[in-house]
């Protein structure tokens, strides 16, 4: 299996490029430029869909033959405010110039046509608490199963507090049991705040076949390719992690560990 912590390139450029052959998986694709005012993007989409994710700072793009303007006005991600993102369909291309510093996302699966390019936020984008007490978490939905501009894609922004635990009780979504359960993978980009600290991450199934419990840091990124996956920030330290799924049904559905079932609301 591939290792599932994966540490950027460097500070600068583009610093991840995750596919579905080096994850050793068949349907998310992931990629990150962290860019200087002035510098350059640019991709072409081929058999994929794409959700580009100003995570920080503004940029000039240019995508599916239409210019988009300059998108962004978040420069750091902790600000919260809801993000600027562009869908992007297969058979197509996008290219970008920073106005500024900036960290862009790339997101992408499988697209089957028929969608057209759009702009996704920040109207629209609202930041949603979920859970209560120390599993309080708040949510910038981008596109999730409620949006119909997507073939695979599902995207979301996750923010969790200090000493509060995230993506728990701890569930799973690796089988494709449809209206049980969806097979999804999954990826994590992880920042931190302040950028020097850690948070945890555990990947593991219930038969203990996969169990890894990782520290990641800021620009880290975690594949889960199966099993649960919870979250936990220490004090001091607040977790931002964007995920991204994709599967062959565009459903969100799973199942908690038994062990922690008792947790989920009813």
């Amino acid at each position: 299996m591939p290792q599932l912590q994966l540490k950027p390139f460097g500070s600068h450029g583009k610093t991840h490029e995750i596919t579905p052959a080096s994850a050793g998986w068949r349907y998310v694709g992931f990629s990150l430029y962290r860019l200087r005012a002035g510098e350059k993007a640019a991709e072409l989409t081929g058999a994929n869909e794409v959700i580009l994710v100003m995570v920080e700072g503004k940029a000039q793009i240019t995508a599916a033959g239409q210019d988009w303007g300059v998108l962004g006005d978040r420069m750091d991600v902790f600000e919260k405010t809801p993000p600027h993102c562009l869908y992007v369909p297969n058979d197509s291309d996008w290219s970008l110039v920073a106005q500024t510093d900036c960290t862009v996302a790339v997101c992408a699966a499988p697209g089957k046509s028929g969608h057209g390019p759009r702009k996704i936020g920040p109207d629209g984008i609202t930041l949603t608490q979920r859970g209560e007490g120390n599993n309080t978490r708040f949510i910038n939905n981008i596109a999730m199963e409620a949006e119909d501009y997507c073939d695979s894609l599902l995207v979301t922004e996750v923010f969790t507090p200090a000493g509060n635990w995230s993506s728990y009780p701890s569930h799973r979504h690796d089988e494709d049991d449809y209206p049980n359960i969806t097979y999804l993978e999954e990826t994590y980009y992880h920042r931190i705040n302040p950028a020097q600290g850690f948070a945890l991450q555990r990947v593991y199934t219930e038969d203990g076949s996969l169990d890894e419990v990782m520290a990641v840091q800021d620009h880290d990124v975690v594949l889960v390719p199966r099993g649960h996956h919870p979250c936990g920030a220490p004090h001091g330290f607040e977790l931002y992690y964007l995920n991204v799924m994709a599967g062959p049904l565009r459903k969100w559905r799973f199942q908690a560990d038994p062990a922690v079932d008792f947790l989920m609301p009813k």
